[in-house]
Parts: structure tokens; C-alpha cells; sequence
């Protein structure tokens, strides 16, 4: 089966499932619009429940097939071969073999996990999963973040949730500082996400940071790195923005 002919059968099978509502709805929340940064994104109004029930039954995918899916303008087909792709990388748990391979598909199709709820289903379940068994390979993290592209950074902080999870937070602190001063509020929204996360695990290594650190960090970024904390010491870093 060609590729082409796969993303319209997969297609098809979403768009059974599809709600015209959300398909009306998703453009504005995702923002689809001109200047957005989902700008183009074309939506079914499929949901993510109903979409994990169509990946289902593609699992068997192999690599040519799973493009059709990834590069299909429809964001629910991408995120279903996504999921595809995921549920292969998790059967594949005693192959290292078949799980660099699939990690290596999935870093040269990030071009096309473009858009945040994309990178949040996928990037910590296979890139970072991959990562604590390869800590050797962690520069691939770095090498993302210094790529001025949202989606790859975005790819870059979130893919240290397993990492966190394994008690390893180097990377996750070295990429937070890094992204201080940038200027969009998904990768700031990402990088509070999982300082939460470490904090959670570690809260003196958070203080830490926090002390270094909570008077340049963008508002979005520490308020999601505080949520956690008790309201007297939640406004005391607050305070240290100076009101940013």
C-alpha cells in the first residue's frame, strides 16, 4: 500500500470519528491561524481517545507507511502515526536496535511534530525513555535546543520528563537555564512543566535553581515551576521578578 493511499485510508477512518464542532474549535486553540504558531494546521475534530482507538489498528506500520501519516497536512493523522510509532518503540523494549532505529526516524520526521500537544504525546515516551538507557546520547537534547526551531526545543525540554523520572536532572537544568531569555511562552510553559516535575522529586535541587535564578525567569516559566510550593513561599520568589 502506497503511502498516499495509507494517510487517506487513515484519514478516512478519523474522520468517522470526526466532530464538526472541534473541527471548528482546534484551529483557534491550536492556533491555526495566520501568525499563529500552528499557522496552516488542518484540523478533522477528531479527539485524542478517539484517535489512540484508530492508531490501533496500525500498528503493523513499517517506516514508508508510517510517513503517509506523519506527513499528512491532518493533525489528528500525524499524532495517530505518532502514536503508532510509540506503541512500536514500546514493543520493541529488549531490541536496542529497533528502538535507535525508531528513535532515528523520529528525530528526521520532527518537522512535522509541529505543534505542542504533538511533542508533549511523543518526545518524552520515545526520545527520552531512549535517553535514560543512552545517557551518552543526551547531546542530541542540546543539539535540538540550539536549533532556533520551537518545535525542536520544545522536543528538547519535554524529552527530560523521563529523565526526571529516572532521578537524572542535569540536562533538564542545563536546558533551563538556556532558555531564560527566550522569547515564546511554550518553551516557557515547558520549561516551569518540568522544573514542577524535578521539584516534585528533588525540591531542594528546585530551590537551588530558583534562588539562581527566579528573578530572570520569564512569569510564565516560574509560576509553573511553583505550583506546587506553599502560597508564603509561592509570592516570596514571585516577588523577585519585580513584577515581570
Amino acid at each position: 500500500m502506497s503511502n498516499a493511499t495509507l494517510a487517506t485510508q487513515l484519514a478516512t477512518d478519523l474522520r468517522a470519528l470526526a466532530n464538526p464542532e472541534k473541527a471548528a474549535f482546534f484551529p483557534q486553540f491550536f492556533q491555526a491561524f495566520p501568525g499563529g504558531y500552528g499557522e496552516g494546521d488542518c484540523f478533522l475534530g477528531v479527539t485524542v481517545p478517539n484517535i489512540r482507538t484508530v492508531a490501533k489498528n496500525y500498528s503493523n506500520l513499517d517506516r514508508s507507511q508510517l510517513l503517509g501519516c506523519l506527513r499528512s497536512p491532518w493533525h489528528e493523522c500525524r499524532m495517530a502515526g505518532l502514536f503508532v510509532l510509540l506503541r512500536q518503540f514500546e514493543l520493541a523494549k529488549k531490541q536496542p536496535v529497533e528502538r535507535q532505529a525508531i528513535v532515528d526516524f523520529y528525530i528526521e520526521q520532527l518537522d512535522y511534530v509541529n505543534n505542542w500537544d504533538l511533542v508533549d504525546c511523543s518526545a518524552y515516551k520515545i526520545l527520552g525513555v531512549h535517553l535514560v538507557s543512552n545517557p551518552q546520547q543526551s547531546r542530541i537534547l542540546h543539539e535540538l535546543a540550539k536549533s532556533k526551531h520551537l518545535w525542536r526545543e520544545r522536543v528538547a525540554v519535554v524529552a527530560t520528563l523521563a529523565q526526571i523520572r529516572s532521578g537524572e536532572y542535569t540536562d533538564l537544568l542545563q536546558l533551563a537555564e538556556k532558555f531564560l531569555t527566550h522569547r515564546h511562552d511554550l518553551i516557557h510553559k515547558a520549561v516551569g512543566w518540568m522544573l514542577r516535575e524535578m521539584g516534585q522529586r528533588n525540591e531542594t535541587i528546585l530551590r537551588a535553581f530558583l534562588d539562581q535564578y527566579a528573578f530572570r525567569m520569564p512569569r510564565t516559566m516560574l509560576r509553573y515551576a511553583l505550583e506546587k510550593f506553599e502560597p508564603l513561599d509561592r509570592q516570596r520568589y514571585l516577588k523577585l521578578t519585580g513584577g515581570r
